[in-house]
């Protein structure tokens, strides 16, 4: 079924109002007389519409997808596509928010100044990311934010970092299962993906007071492909988690 995000005031209409956006997309469909399109908020929100003489007509009830768990993505900006591929493989893992960080050795700087244009694109490109899975949620995209402002919101979490240490840490999954007796029903998870360059030793030593270190396996990961794997485990540990 194709799906199109719209306004939550619009799912109550029977004769819905399209973004410019969404009533482009729709034109390049060109969805057979009678077909079913579902229109969803992003918040949980969705309503199956039928196209019909040129027209969205309601087919059923607005219906609504409970609150995900909170699972926060926290990963120092990559390169070009390469960031662009994490927010949308995150969002299809269901990461609930995910805030760009920018640390000491991120390559890519991003003046304050472009901070809020760059969280506009990146929204977008998470919204097309929930249209095209299924998703009911859209997570949040932060303006990105310096390293250290990234460490009050990473306390307020069951944070993970992944980190290259002399001493390996234990993996990810063995420290779930480790730490299943301190998690509450509604777990506040999140996961912290260093830069290419890896965090400094500063970085790292402010990092392990909030946060306990994690190995992701035997090979050294890209940053994206750590965020992934990571989100991945974690989502896997919500979907089946004792409750």
């Amino acid at each position: 079924m194709h799906r199109l995000i719209v306004d939550t005031a619009e799912l109550e209409s029977d004769s819905p109002a399209l973004s410019k956006e969404a009533a482009k997309h729709l034109k390049v469909l060109r969805p057979d007389e009678g077909e079913e399109i579902e229109l969803f908020d992003g918040k949980g929100r969705w309503r199956v519409f039928s196209h019909s003489g040129g027209a969205l007509r309601p087919k059923g009830p607005v219906a609504s997808a409970p609150r995900p768990v909170p699972l926060t993505l926290f990963a120092c900006v990559t390169k070009g596509s390469r960031w662009d591929w994490t927010i949308e493989k995150a969002t299809e893992l269901g990461a609930t928010r995910i805030v760009p960080v920018v640390s000491d050795r991120t390559i890519v700087r991003i003046p304050k100044s472009g901070r809020a244009a760059k969280r506009d694109r990146w929204l977008r490109i998470a919204a097309d990311a929930a249209r095209q899975s299924d998703a009911k949620w859209i997570p949040d995209v932060t303006e990105p934010v310096d390293f250290a402002e990234s460490l009050p919101l990473a306390a307020e979490t069951k944070c993970f970092v992944g980190a290259l240490m002399p001493h390996p840490p234990p993996p990810l999954l063995s420290a779930i299962i480790a730490n299943l007796p301190n998690f509450p029903n509604q777990p506040n998870l999140s996961l912290f993906i260093g830069p290419e360059g890896d965090f400094t030793p500063e970085e790292m030593a402010a990092l392990v007071e909030i946060a306990m270190p994690v190995s992701f396996g035997t090979t050294i990961l890209r940053s994206e492909t750590a965020a992934i794997y990571g989100l991945s485990v974690l989502k896997s540990f919500l979907d089946v988690r004792p409750r």
